[in-house]
Parts: C-alpha cells; sequence; structure tokens
C-alpha cells in the first residue's frame, strides 16, 4: 500500500461501483455532504473516517487494500543492480524464470532438488526486488507487466546469450510440437512494429494457455520454451558479398550485425 491518497482513491472507486454518493455517505456517517466532499478532493482522510465510510458502504478495509496494491503499476523493466542479483545466484533465477512462467511455489518444489529453505529464501529475495508480493502460504502476486522484458543488453541477456542461445538452438526442432522458422525480407518500416504486436499477442497466448492447462494431470503436459525474436539484421557471413549501394547502410547502423 503506497499511501493514504491511493486508499481514498480506491475507496472513491468502491463507492462509485456501488453506487453510492457523496449524500449517502454523509447520512451514514453523520457529516455535511461539503465536508465529506471536501475530504475526498483532499485526499488525505484519517484512517477513522476511512473506516467509519467503509462501514457505511459495508466494504471491507481488507478488500480496499487488496484494490490499492491490484492497482500498483507493474513494471516493465528491472535495474541492472537487481538483474545482477538474479544473475548472480543460479537459484535465484530458477526461481524468477519460475515465477514468471506463472509456476507455483510446489510446482518448482517437487520440480527441482531445491531445499524448502533456499526456495522461501528465493521467493523472499524476489519480494524485496520486486518480481513479486509474496503471499501467506508461499503464494504471490508477479509484479510484472505483460510488456516486461528484461534490458536488452543487461546481466540477464548477457547469461542467456552466453549460456543458453546455443543450447536452445542445438535441438533439431523436429520432435512433436517442435518448430524452428527462419524468414528474412524487406518490408515496409511501419509494418514492424505491427508485426512485433503479432507477435507479442503470440507470446501471451501461450502464457494464457500455461495458466488454463495447470488444471491437466502431468502425463497430459509437456514442456515447451517458445523464443521469438525480430530485428532488423544482415547475416555477417554474407555481408562482404553486399553490393556498394547496400553496405554504406549496413555500415551505418540501419541494419545490425548480429
Amino acid at each position: 500500500m503506497s499511501s493514504t491518497a491511493d486508499l481514498v482513491s480506491a475507496l472513491k472507486a468502491e463507492l462509485r461501483a456501488a453506487g453510492l454518493t457523496y449524500a449517502d455517505i454523509a447520512r451514514g456517517i453523520g457529516m455535511a455532504e461539503s465536508s465529506v466532499k471536501r475530504l475526498f478532493a483532499k485526499g488525505d482522510m484519517p484512517l477513522s473516517k476511512i473506516d467509519a465510510i467503509l462501514r457505511v458502504a459495508k466494504i471491507d478495509f481488507a478488500d480496499l487494500a487488496q484494490r490499492v496494491v491490484d492497482n500498483q503499476p507493474l513494471r516493465r523493466e528491472m535495474s541492472e543492480e537487481n538483474e545482477a542479483a538474479v544473475v548472480a545466484d543460479r537459484l535465484l533465477l530458477l526461481f524468477a524464470i519460475s515465477c514468471m512462467s506463472h509456476w507455483t511455489f510446489d510446482q518448482i518444489v517437487r520440480s527441482y532438488d531445491v531445499s524448502e529453505a533456499d526456495a522461501v529464501r528465493c521467493m523472499v529475495a524476489l519480494d524485496r526486488i520486486g518480481v513479486i508480493e509474496l503471499k501467506p502460504l508461499n503464494r504471490y502476486r508477479l509484479k510484472l507487466a505483460k510488456t516486461f522484458r528484461w534490458r536488452p543488453h543487461g546481466p540477464v541477456m548477457r547469461y542467456f546469450r552466453e549460456h543458453a542461445v546455443a543450447d536452445y538452438f542445438s535441438g533439431g526442432f523436429d520432435a512433436e510440437g517442435e518448430q524452428l522458422l527462419l524468414v528474412h525480407g524487406q518490408i515496409g518500416r511501419s509494418l514492424a512494429a505491427m508485426f512485433n504486436e503479432r507477435l507479442t499477442r503470440v507470446a501471451e497466448d501461450f502464457a494464457q494457455q500455461h495458466l488454463a492447462d495447470q488444471r491437466l494431470p502431468p502425463e497430459q503436459k509437456r514442456a515447451y520454451t517458445l523464443l521469438i525474436g525480430m530485428r532488423s539484421w544482415w547475416f555477417s557471413a554474407f555481408t562482404d558479398l553486399l553490393r556498394v549501394a547496400e553496405a554504406p547502410a549496413v555500415r551505418a547502423g540501419r541494419v545490425v550485425r548480429r
């Protein structure tokens, strides 16, 4: 909960949803309607007044506090320092990835050889750096936006480039449900954003299906990793063959060499 102002803002929303007016609240708590309006306008209300209004509106304080938490902006990026802390601890990185994949605490502990003490330590650390909000019984709420991405040149992506990319692409992509596509072409610059939006929706669909299939028994599920990328790129093995008209554009950075 960030401030009393957040509570007041959430309370206003709850009153609107319940169809209650300032006049209704004023009658219920024995104040003038103008005084109630001033309380809400200031955005700084004593907790005793908030409690009184909640009683009139028949709203539980815990529900209001949860609404405040739910309304907090989600993180779209992590600081360089926090990413470095995640990469420095292999278990912490494992738990970060698992939480971002919406695995429960029990699923992680059942799937990996991790002691409960280490698991709790990692969850507490992720709560501290803002990846999750840890709740009782090791439940959690993910505090990352759908548009969250690791810093493009930050510690986590450097780690994945060094340790995961070659491992991922070493497979044949020929098993059930696997596919590898490489499509190269030239399109209008304005269309690149449209294709990126479509790819983002594919990733979101994959994540939502993962959540929906949690109810399936283990024998009906299989772990998959979806890797999506799109960039302006010319394969460096061929750049020396480019005609003069294209070569300056490559060197100028219009096409970034891998």
